[in-house]
């Protein structure tokens, strides 16, 4: 079973890659085509921080505009205002936003899932409120003029910083999976099914429940870092509150069922929201349509849609090659 679930884990980390490929192929030498793939990739890193609450935990945490937005203005402040390098902004905004889910996650411990997301969603928009007043941050301008990324006297195309942010993508999301399938995962998604039988085991359910959310918080502020690294930027009104309910439904068109479902959701809302000229200016309908069709015809998501008829392939295939 063990070697089976290991080819499962990097199969999935295969197609992920040639997609990737394909991706890139599609995107070329067009500066906007790079820019779309690289918000996929803001969006996709920001699904991935909240797929591991909700889907493992059943944690609806809302404050994940927050986290991007920390890892956005960590990396424009100390590279736009210190003249420091715009990468420290990678490493010190998932510090920052993880310390601070931690603190969230120790004061709302107590709470339900439901009052847990109103904690947040208030946390979050008072942090949006308090970028627009400071005056150090740039108010409601933000910070613009931001340096391009330099690593050591190395200054990286769109191009490669683009291809360094899928990378990213898919080293955590293969990483998640693989701790979605490890004995630490299979624990981590009882705490969202039985959590008294959890509690019952000897393991602490808030202390797992704050780990999640400092992980998730801590991913999200790299889709922010990589949002203002890319456009050389950042605003009050970047990630707000409904970019964050947008990016609630990334893991459910997606699935929930794996962190891919993430990304393919990701992948779906950028291409119906922004890329696509046919639903010019109709975007967000198109996108409402969209997720509820799925929520209907497939609650599993797109990839538990696929997994499904694969399944149902696979048994059809086997009955045939028994029958005579």
């Amino acid at each position: 079973m063990k070697p089976r679930k290991l080819s499962q884990g990097w199969g999935a980390l295969v197609v992920a890659t040639v997609l990737a490929i394909a991706l890139f192929v599609w995107g070329g030498g067009s500066d906007y085509r790079l820019g779309v793939i690289t918000l996929g990739v803001s969006y996709s890193l920001i699904a991935l921080g909240m797929y591991m609450p909700l889907a493992w935990g059943g944690s609806l945490s809302l404050a994940y505009g927050a986290y991007a937005a920390i890892g956005a203005y960590g990396t424009a402040y100390l590279a736009a205002s210190l003249g420091l390098p715009g990468w420290l902004g990678w490493i010190l905004g998932p510090i920052v936003a993880a310390a601070l889910a931690i603190v969230l996650g120790l004061v709302t411990s107590r709470l339900s899932s439901d009052h847990l997301a109103a904690v947040t969603l208030l946390f979050a928009t008072a942090f949006q409120t308090w970028l627009i007043s400071s005056d150090a941050l740039g108010g409601p301008n933000g910070i613009g003029g931001v340096p391009p990324l330099s690593v050591f006297g190395w200054k990286p195309s769109a191009l490669v910083l683009t291809i360094g942010g899928v990378i990213v993508v898919l080293v955590i999301g293969f990483a998640i999976d693989r701790v979605r399938r490890s004995d630490f995962g299979i624990l981590v998604r009882a705490l969202g099914e039985t959590p008294v039988a959890v509690e019952g085991s000897g393991t602490r359910v808030p202390r797992i429940t704050i780990v999640i959310l400092a992980l998730g918080a801590a991913i999200a502020s790299l889709g922010g870092a990589a949002f203002a690294t890319s456009v050389r930027g950042i605003t009050p009104e970047t990630f707000t509150v409904q970019i964050v309910f947008l990016v609630l439904f990334m893991p459910l068109i997606g699935g929930l069922a794996t962190p891919w479902g993430a990304i393919v959701g990701a992948a779906i809302v950028v291409e119906l929201t922004v890329n696509s000229s046919l639903f010019s200016g109709n975007g967000s309908f198109v996108l409402s349509i969209a997720v509820l069709a799925i929520l209907v015809l497939a609650p599993q998501g797109v990839l538990g849609y696929f997994a499904n008829a694969r399944s149902l392939f696979g048994r059809m295939r086997s009955l045939s090659r028994r029958t005579p």
